[in-house]
């Protein structure tokens, strides 16, 4: 990591007792403000303000614990730090290369007026795009080990408001279309949960930097007052931790518009803790295809038999599909031991390093090396935690000394079927977003790290930011992507991608696997888009590996579109959000960052649209030719014309402006390249 300047100062360091509260922070350009106050109950509360208006009112912090009284009531605030942090970093790979990392904190010492005299501090940092506040526990006598039932943390969003949200708790996990309601009608929702009040304020509720802990979910409690649900434990508490600790961030990202929103998700990743890696030159972003659509068809099998996918002379016909296309990477599901009965169910038969009897690891990886073309691995672990720990150093180790540098982890299994091993050695079922699940995927991310192996985590915890401090944690899924076009009932709407956008894509990088130019599921089903949708959809849906997802027959059929396939990079400098409404449209454009070139993508829902915009973001005095990838005129994604597609060419500046008209469910994609 290199960091490029930084400055932290301590700006006070002042003893007060509960009588001086309130006590207000403001962020660096005095746009947000923090208030904290103890009432007259003693409960400690927040509020938030942008510029000077309410966005939550006076809100309630605490917990409530298994084996202790409440830490919640007879609280008073006995010292204060304030400081002030600024610095710039670079991304070993991102959306933007480099991050300002600039807030002002409040760190609030509590201690309960009972007689066993807890303490608990409150940190709080503001920034002018939002704020991230966290719970440490200190080393004490009276409370050594915390045994979290409930955190009892509120969010009063201050005016009414829409929101949009996926449920918690299902049985999909985080695989659930998002419901736009009042705020008043939120049931148990997943975070990121985005918000628009009345006033035209958005305002995204997430978590940063999920370590050991239980992931957060919100329920509506009346009106505008929401508060923290922990994900259970089959085991008892929450949360069980020795103190000292500290709880993740609770994050609100503030913004007066969504591509604002959007733009200020950094945030998550500048409240985690800086690569602990080192150098990560070994993790490569890049574009892969894959032994997998064919299944979702139902075409393949990725168990044994005669339609078994994982076979040497099909992953070799796909390596030579991908060389030929200068993708990099191939995907093999399905070419280990395990997937033949119930595996859905179990797990407990998967062998991370042995290979069905038509696979030749060492062969197949042997050939793609020659032709330029890594594979990358798979696990499927059916949520058994417990039995993919038993063999994943083996796994490991087997993938590095075959030059295998990215693997594909999966955790199949409806939600509350994660599968633990206790201390005292029993196997129990917990949630995905649990703090078993917590321990467990780092663990995972460490082990990898240790051999030079990227991850790439399908029904996963949610993303917190953690790929800060461990870049090898580099995509993940954690929502409904494409496969739900080749089974789905309902299939991914029109507006799916623009909720994405500005809701689970505020959580950071999403596996989405976008580029299925046949829009053809299951049983020759309908996908609702427009093949020019597809191809913008690698440059609105952010990852860092980019799956080329259809069948090589499908490619061949649309070679003009294959080549934005092909063009358009995976690895960015900076990245700018030209306009957008949640779950209407988005338009965004990304800089690449080995060239000069510009990569715009843009998506709407059912509606057609046009949308005009500027090309400042090109560099000034400089000549561009837009090779544009748009909807033609007949396009719909409602009729067979839903392939209709115009490429062209035009030569644009600085200075220009261009409409762009999406048809219905459609997309347009450019590059922006520079003339030499």
């Amino acid at each position: 990591m290199k960091w490029i300047m930084a400055l932290f100062m301590v700006l006070a360091a002042t003893p007060l007792s509960a009588k001086t509260s309130p006590i207000t922070i403001d962020s660096p350009s005095h746009l947000v403000s923090v208030t904290v106050a103890t009432d007259e109950e003693g409960h400690a509360t927040y509020s938030i303000k942008r510029d000077d208006v309410p966005v939550v009112a006076p809100s309630k912090l605490g917990f409530l614990l298994t084996d202790a009284p409440q830490i919640f009531r007879n609280l008073e605030i006995v010292r204060v730090l304030n400081s002030q942090h600024d610095e710039s970093w670079e991304q070993p790979w991102g959306e933007w290369r480099s991050i300002r990392n600039k807030y002002r904190e409040l760190k609030v010492f509590l201690r309960e007026k009972s007689p066993l005299r807890r303490e608990l501090t409150v940190v709080f940092r503001v920034f002018d795009n939002g704020v991230g506040f966290r719970y440490e526990f200190p080393e004490q006598p009276n409370l050594k080990q915390v045994n979290i039932a409930e955190e009892l943390t509120q969010f009063a969003i201050a005016e009414p408001a829409t929101a949009w949200w996926a449920p918690a708790f299902e049985s999909n996990r985080e695989e659930y279309l998002y419901n736009r309601t009042p705020i008043a009608e939120i049931g148990i929702a997943q975070t990121p949960l985005t918000l628009k009040t009345t006033s035209g304020l958005y305002i995204s509720l997430h978590e940063a930097a999920l370590v050991d802990y239980s992931g957060m979910n919100i329920a509506k409690v009346t009106g505008g007052l929401l508060k923290a649900v922990l994900t259970p434990s089959a085991i008892g508490p929450k949360v069980s931790r020795a103190a000292p600790f500290p709880t993740p961030w609770r994050v609100l990202m503030i913004a007066t518009s969504a591509p604002a929103l959007y733009m200020a998700n950094p945030l998550i990743l500048n409240l985690n803790e800086p690569n602990k890696l080192g150098d990560v030159s070994w993790v490569h972003p890049r574009k892969f295809v894959g032994i997998w659509w064919g299944m979702h068809l139902d075409r393949q099998s990725w168990a044994s038999g005669p339609k078994h996918g994982a076979t040497n002379a099909y992953a070799r016909q796909m390596i030579d599909f991908a060389a030929a296309n200068g993708f990099t990477g191939l995907l093999v599901e399905g070419w280990n031991k395990g997937w033949d009965g119930d595996w859905f169910a179990n797990g407990a038969d998967f062998s991370f390093t042995q290979a069905y009897d038509d696979f030749d690891l060492k062969a197949v990886t042997d050939y793609g090396r020659k032709k330029g073309v890594a594979l990358i691995g798979h696990h499927e672990t059916s949520a058994n935690a417990a039995h993919y720990e038993s063999q994943m150093d083996a796994a490991f180790a087997l993938d590095h000394s075959l030059g295998i540098d990215s693997v594909k982890t999966g955790y199949v299994s409806d939600a509350g079927g994660f599968k633990v091993l206790t201390a005292d050695g029993r196997i129990v079922y917990d949630w995905h977003e649990g703090q078993a699940s917590a321990r467990h995927h780092l663990k995972v991310v460490e082990t990898a790290a240790r051999y030079h192996i990227a991850i790439d985590a399908h029904e996963p915890i949610k993303d917190t930011g953690l790929r800060r401090t461990y870049p090898n944690w580099v995509s993940r899924e954690g929502q409904r992507g494409m496969e739900y076009n080749a089974w789905g009932s309902p299939k991914n709407p029109p507006e799916h991608e623009a909720n994405l956008i500005f809701t689970r894509m505020l959580g950071g990088p999403m596996d989405f696997t976008p580029g299925i130019l046949s829009l053809k599921g299951r049983g020759d089903t309908d996908i609702l888009s427009t093949a020019a949708k597809q191809l913008a959809l690698y440059v609105v849906i952010y990852s860092p590996i980019q799956m080329v997802a259809d069948l090589p027959e499908n490619y061949a059929k649309y070679p003009e579109l294959v080549r934005f396939i092909r063009d358009v990079p995976t690895d960015w400098a900076d990245t700018r959000v030209l306009n957008g409404e949640i779950g209407n449209y988005a338009t965004i454009v990304r800089k690449d960052r080995h060239s000069e070139d510009w990569f715009l993508g843009s998506v709407t829902d059912e509606k057609a649209r046009t949308l005009v915009v500027s090309l400042d973001f090109l560099t000034p005095g400089k000549h561009y030719i837009a090779e544009i990838y748009r909807d033609g005129a007949d396009a719909d994604f409602r009729t067979e014309k839903r392939h209709s597609t115009v490429v062209e060419h035009r030569a644009v500046g600085s200075t220009d402006t261009m409409a762009l008209a999406l048809a219905p469910g459609g997309g347009q994609a450019i590059r922006f390249k520079l003339k030499k």
